[in-house]
Parts: structure tokens; sequence; C-alpha cells
């Protein structure tokens, strides 16, 4: 199985939180075995995605309320080389969110912690179905406290 999320890495809010856990596939590696830049940034959406399941913004649930969640901007500070075979864990937490505008950051490490890949962010506006800008709050509340209820809550 190439993903699958791990047990409870934090708890305390409503819900508790998994950590994604990616598996590295030997697509995703160059001659060397060594895992291709651009699959981190997949990582970091799919983890993104998995994050956003499990606090009850899936993009289906977000589709409902009228919003899009385009990617305005990503980074990625690659660390130390991923190969073929090794399984990463992939923290997320949204880290700034004003009802118009919010940002997901990730760390990528090894199993154990002790061995950080990479770090990055993805910045992300809200939109409405006419790909308008959107203050969430005002256009889909439900979402808008989601949002504020787990800013910061790191998976």
């Amino acid at each position: 199985m190439q993903t699958k999320t791990e047990q409870p890495a934090q708890t305390g809010k409503e819900q508790s939180i998994r950590t994604y856990i990616h598996t590295v596939q030997y697509y995703e590696t160059d001659g060397m075995r060594i895992v291709h830049h651009s699959n981190y940034i997949r990582w970091m959406e799919e983890a993104r995605s998995d994050y956003l399941k499990q606090v009850g913004l899936d993009y289906d649930k977000m589709e409902e309320h009228g919003i899009m969640i385009p990617v305005l901007a990503v980074s990625c500070k690659y660390k130390v080389s991923v190969s073929f075979g090794q399984q990463v864990k992939i923290f997320v937490w949204v880290e700034k969110f004003n009802g118009i505008k919010f940002t997901v950051s990730y760390r990528i490490t090894s199993m154990d912690e002790t061995v950080l890949h990479a770090e990055g962010t993805t910045e992300h506006c809200f939109l409405n179905t006419d790909l308008k800008p959107v203050n969430v709050k005002k256009a889909a509340p439900p979402v808008y406290a989601h949002f504020s209820q787990f800013r910061k809550t790191k998976a």
C-alpha cells in the first residue's frame, strides 16, 4: 500500500488527527532510486487532502458549500533525500487563516522522526463557484468554523 494514516498523533481537540504516512514508489524516483523533487509537492497535497478530510473539510464538503481552495503558492525546502521503499511521516497543520486566505505547513520526516527530509508550505484562497474570492466567514460559516477550530492542530 502506498499511503496510510497512523494512529492519532495529537489529541485534545474534538477529534484526533492522524499523521499521514507515505511509502516511496519506484516511479517516484530517478535513476539513483532517489525521490524526484517534484514528488514532495504531490505528497504535500495528498497529506493536505487527508488532513482536511479528517477535520471534516474534504473537498466534496467544501464544494457543497460553494467553496473552492486553489493553490496560490507552494514552497519546499529539501533537507535529506528519500529513497525507494522508504516510508515517511508527513505532519500537516493550518499555520495561518484569516477567512480569505490560509497557509498550510508541512514537515516530512523519517518514521522515527529523527530525520527531517523536507518542510514546506502551500498558500490558498477561498473562491466561490464563479471563481471570485470570498470571505468564507460570510459565504460559508460552517467552513469558517472548521478552519478556526483546527488552526495549528498538527497531524
